[in-house]
């Protein structure tokens, strides 16, 4: 039996699962929709999606969260047919930032 060769994974930060309560709303071209987030790092997020997205397209995400606003930009970097999208983040603003930090924190703990 052939074995695929197992290849790094090309994250830099580790990804956390997330609760049932971590939802975005979000943009990517010409549709808006709400998800809930599968897993999340400093470096980005996957989301679930039954639309179709296609790898280099960018998107706006809103996070719905209790630790206050968190707006970011991102590009679609793998796509899960029926299943989802990974993104990564492109930008986030500076003042959100402590917001993601405390979002990260709370879902470590919850998990």
């Amino acid at each position: 039996m052939l074995q695929q060769p197992v290849s790094p994974s090309r994250r830099r930060n580790s990804r956390v699962e997330t609760s049932e309560g971590v939802w975005v709303y979000w943009g990517c071209g010409r549709r808006d929709d709400t998800s809930r987030v599968r897993n999340l790092s400093l470096g980005g997020l996957f989301v679930e999606t039954r639309e179709p997205n296609f790898v280099g397209a960018s998107a706006q995400i809103e996070f719905l969260v209790q630790e206050g606003q968190i707006r970011a930009a991102a590009v679609v970097r793998h796509v899960e047919s029926g299943r989802g999208v990974g993104l990564k983040f492109t930008a986030i603003r500076d003042e959100d930032c402590p917001h993601l930090a405390a979002l990260l924190n709370r879902v470590k703990h919850s998990s």
